[in-house]
């Protein structure tokens, strides 16, 4: 199918590291040694969030135990789950036997206890709660087996290789991995969801505020409160796994995740996080290509419902940029077919926005189609046909 381009040449004083490009690498670091940031830990990354260029990397794909980050997965089935209309913030939650058994941290639920779903989220972010993570699990998949499926194959949708969940809140088990990368992809998937961050990133409240047992809820993640811009997501801790975090922070429109596992201590571990996220934001900033809503283009739909389909950024695209240095030209094309036969399914790609520097590609974007298009009926054809003969509409 020929292929036509709708191409826009930014002419922009992009920042330039000497000597180097002004974009970050996608898949190589940003140019720092491991012992710069993350010294103690025994893996990390640092990326940014919108567009998932990695600015600094440290084993990030050894297969290490996640201890509570697991949670992350937990609360993005749960965000899901909200967002299709299978849960309500308000729906209750009843609390199993087995939810309540689990030991380690938790908000301290007893059996037949119901909580709705926004407490139960509260108790996962911000305490980091087992018992909590269970009952959302059986409330969601029927049995915490059903949700630890549903965990890994969205894990496996999100291309998380190096990661297997064998539970859904990260106590230690058999088989159950992930990697600093992984974890940052479904930080980032689960960012999407940006209601989370009310309770991810608060840093106290209260669960059964106005009865007899009030539980006092502080924010496992002191980041929160010290670092500007935290908001997030999750920390971690066993014997085995050592001290991990999953953060995000947002200053002057760029998100950064930064992930850490195997800290020896919590000072270390929000140190090294600190660090990044200080690096990230001194070093990088973002370019916008497109604004979410502005005019992409159109595509001749051949017998659909509607001629033609509008093309409209369904989100802001942007690319990373170093600070400093010297400038160079970006230019962005936009390609997509000329024509595409009906029908056609909202969310469906149908065409690509690339951004080079140069001949080198720095970033490609998926465009889909914003709804769906069906076929047109015969009488509908047959009107748009003689229409086109006669010139009349």
């Amino acid at each position: 199918m020929k292929k036509v381009f709708i191409a826009g040449i930014l002419s922009l004083c992009v920042a330039f590291a000497p000597a180097a490009a002004s974009y970050a690498d996608e898949k190589k670091p940003g140019g720092v040694s491991d012992s710069e940031l993350a010294p103690s830990a025994r893996s990390a990354i640092l990326l940014d969030a919108e567009t998932g260029t990695i600015i600094y990397e440290k084993n990030s794909h050894d297969k290490l135990p996640p201890a509570s980050i697991t949670k992350i997965m937990t609360m993005l089935l749960t965000m899901e789950a909200i967002d299709d209309g299978r849960l309500k913030m308000t729906d209750m939650v009843r609390t199993s036997d087995h939810a309540a058994s689990m030991g380690g941290s938790q908000i301290f639920l007893e059996p037949g206890e119901e909580m709705s779903v926004e407490e139960m989220l509260k108790g996962i972010a911000m305490a980091s709660g087992n018992d909590a993570s269970v009952a959302m699990a059986e409330k969601i998949a029927g049995s915490e087996e059903g949700f630890v499926k549903m965990m890994n194959e969205k894990a496996a949708e999100l291309g998380m290789k190096d990661t297997n969940f064998a539970n859904c809140n990260g106590l230690p088990a058999e088989n159950h991995y992930s990697s600093a990368h992984d974890i940052a992809l479904m930080s980032r998937e689960l960012l999407k969801y940006e209601q989370i961050t009310k309770y991810t990133g608060a840093y106290q409240d209260y669960l059964r505020k106005d009865t007899q047992k009030p539980f006092w809820l502080v924010n496992t993640n002191k980041l929160v409160r010290f670092y500007t811009g935290a908001d997030g997501l999750k920390t971690g801790y066993t014997s085995e796994a050592k001290f991990c975090l999953s953060a995000t922070a947002k200053r002057d429109g760029l998100r950064t995740v930064a992930v850490v596992l195997g800290a020896p201590n919590t000072k270390n571990r929000n140190n090294e996080v600190s660090r990044m996220f200080d690096y990230a934001f001194s070093q990088y900033s973002k370019h916008s290509i497109y604004k979410k809503g502005e005019m992409l283009g159109n595509i001749k739909i051949s017998k659909g419902a509607v001629p033609e389909l509008q093309l409209q950024a369904e989100q802001d695209y942007s690319v990373l940029v170093k600070k400093g240095g010297k400038t160079a030209d970006l230019r962005h094309e936009v390609t997509v077919p000329k024509m595409i036969k009906a029908p056609i399914t909202a969310g469906q790609v149908v065409g690509k926005l690339s951004v080079y520097q140069g001949d080198q590609l720095v970033k490609e974007f998926e465009l889909k189609a914003p709804a769906d298009v069906k076929k047109a009926g015969w009488w509908k054809l047959f009107k748009r046909t003689t229409g086109q003969l006669f010139h009349v509409d």
